[in-house]
């Protein structure tokens, strides 16, 4: 499954996968309006990936053709130490 990988202007970290970029509008507008305006990084073939850096592909490929899209978001900062 190939699809398309945008970084949000307003959540640092965060990455929305979809299908391809007609694909956009299946995303609800809620979440659009937290990410604002997005910008595509990259295209990406899942079949032909068996690990990215945060998330499995399976699951990403799994979660676009249920919901038609991946939130990928950064993970938890610890909060720092006293």
């Amino acid at each position: 499954m190939k699809c398309v990988v945008y970084k949000g202007a307003r959540k640092d970290g965060a990455y929305l996968y979809v299908a391809s970029p007609n694909h956009l509008e299946q995303v609800p507008q809620a979440l659009h309006e937290q990410l604002g305006k997005l910008e595509q990084v990259m295209e990406l073939d899942l079949g032909r990936r068996r690990t990215l850096a945060a998330a499995n592909p399976e699951i990403i490929a799994d979660s676009i053709k249920s919901r038609g899209f991946y939130l990928q978001l950064p993970p938890a900062e610890d909060p720092p130490a006293c």
